[in-house]
């Protein structure tokens, strides 16, 4: 039996951040090329998703688990954690918590839920060697909650693919429109529904070596903003995410150019 009714929840990286799409006015993402494979099945396929940008796991439990309720999924999506990891004011237990709760509520009104570790950024950010202790904690967290609560896990911790930079977008920590057609097939892989292999293969040639001059403009034009940002934020006591919406709220039938399924491998 197909999925009928899929939503996803998250933070920006289930937003789609790093993937525009062609049209231009929204952001696309593993979500959204998912959705437009599982259309291929079910004629009267809705697809809705909440995510929104910044958010750490207790925030999404709070702003995306009652509205995904009310829509009857039968296919959840939680991807999130990032925030948690990156935040001040770090706690394993607490964020441990927050795990558990956000999948468990998950569990109790979605019969499929898919959940997701974090691949290994450590390398990719600034202080990166502080992260990659809370990235095993926080990951050690969801593989014991996706056990505890029936949970269907994808495991990014092992893919090769962390340590390619053509998979992630200018600020070296999004997703980029490759990364998300991987990350897509990873999750159409554990459900049991083929997809385009190709999403999976290996990127041929190689990304090579940032020179200097590339990590300078990378500091510049992506990590010292966002540093400034957050520092600003907390001067006015504002949170990541605010002002934003979920890009769709509603389960929506999946539009056409959104496919990115091929149909000579059904």
């Amino acid at each position: 039996m197909g999925y009928r009714r899929f939503v996803a929840l998250g933070d920006s990286c289930a937003e789609g951040l790093a993937d525009p799409h062609p049209s231009g006015g929204f952001y696309r993402g593993w979500a959204d090329f998912v959705a437009g494979r599982l259309a291929e099945d079910e004629p009267g396929f809705r697809y809705a998703n909440l995510a929104v940008r910044g958010r750490r796991l207790d925030q999404i439990h709070a702003e995306q688990t009652e509205a995904a309720s009310k829509l009857q999924p039968d296919l959840i999506a939680l991807f999130g954690g990032g925030n948690d990891v990156m935040s001040r004011g770090w706690d394993a237990r607490t964020v441990a918590r927050r795990v558990d709760t956000a999948i468990r509520a998950c569990t109790e009104f979605a019969p499929s839920v898919v959940t997701f570790t974090l691949s290994d950024i450590s390398h990719r950010m600034p202080m990166g060697h502080r992260m990659r202790p809370r990235i095993t904690a926080l990951n050690d967290a969801v593989r014991e909650a996706s056990v505890s609560y029936g949970a269907t896990l994808v495991d990014l911790w092992p893919d090769h693919a962390a340590h390619d930079s053509r998979y992630f977008g200018p600020d070296r920590l999004h997703l980029s429109e490759q990364g998300h057609r991987r990350l897509a097939g990873h999750v159409l892989g554990k459900l049991g529904v083929a997809h385009d292999p190709a999403w999976l293969e290996p990127l041929p040639g190689s990304a090579g070596r940032p020179c200097l001059r590339d990590d300078l403009r990378w500091l510049t034009r992506e990590v010292l903003p966002v540093a400034f940002s957050r520092f600003r934020n907390r001067l006015v006591g504002r949170q990541p995410g605010d002002g934003f919406l979920p890009k769709r709220p509603d389960l929506l039938p999946v539009l056409e150019e959104t496919r990115s399924w091929a149909p000579e491998l059904a």
